[in-house]
């Protein structure tokens, strides 16, 4: 039986994913960005709901745009947890156009991709990141560069913070967990890490008991004054006393 329903959310899940394309690709040029944003939280909500995912909001989102958030990274799930909660754009890795439907979505999005391999590119990235801010963009990056089990924060890169400081706009720090809704212990379920493919993470997320997705907001912090690697410090700093 759990297989039945883990399969039954995965045609759910999968049949969202080939809408959410279509719409992206029909229907967003017809509509201003403030009713695309609304689509997109829309479908944010309505992905978590078919994978059997609660979400919980400790603390206040910024809302006012521009801003830089900054969270720690556990799962593939991490990106539509925060779209469920705040509009914003995503920084993520290039590896992430090989991800089939994904890629899409976040291509349509408008999700800035940077190699992680090239410093190079990371300049390029932070430079396009400064110009999105400047023009009232929220932005959301993953320091620690990768994935961890969400049980502890990894080092931060520090590159990407230097957008906010030069574009002169406020850091919010985000911790996210991923708990047992029954029992509100820390579940491993949807990690995406080591050895784990996209897939085996997706189908182990699906097959798990009810999970609930918890992200903790610090008060924003303005990035005047701070040099990019004590900027990144004092956010993993504030991660970590969240989680």
């Amino acid at each position: 039986m759990n297989t039945l329903r883990a399969c039954w959310k995965l045609t759910r899940v999968a049949a969202h994913m080939i809408c959410g394309l279509a719409t992206v690709t029909f229907v967003f040029p017809k509509l201003n960005q403030k009713q695309q944003v609304q689509r997109i939280q829309s479908w944010a909500l309505a992905l978590l709901s078919y994978s059997a995912i609660e979400f919980e909001v400790v603390g206040n989102p910024i809302m006012a745009a521009p801003a830089l958030l900054a969270a720690n990274h556990v799962s593939w799930l991490d990106v539509y947890v925060l779209l469920a909660t705040c509009p914003c754009r995503f920084v993520a890795k290039s590896e992430v156009r090989q991800w089939p439907l994904i890629s899409n979505l976040a291509a349509a999005t408008g999700t800035l991709f940077i190699s992680r391999q090239s410093p190079r590119d990371a300049v390029r990235v932070v430079h396009q990141m400064t110009e999105h801010l400047r023009q009232g963009d929220t932005l959301a990056i993953f320091p620690e560069g990768t994935t961890s089990n969400g049980l502890q924060v990894l080092p931060f890169h520090a590159n990407l913070f230097q957008s906010a400081i030069s574009a002169e706009v406020p850091v919010q720090a985000v911790a996210l967990q991923y708990q047992d809704a029954g029992t509100q212990q820390p579940s491993l379920a949807p990690c995406y890490i080591d050895d784990d493919t996209l897939f085996g993470s997706i189908w182990r997320t699906l097959t798990a008991p009810p999970l609930r997705a918890k992200l903790s907001f610090s008060e924003p912090v303005p990035a005047q004054g701070f040099d990019r690697r004590r900027l990144a410090g004092d956010v993993r700093e504030s991660i970590v006393k969240l989680l």
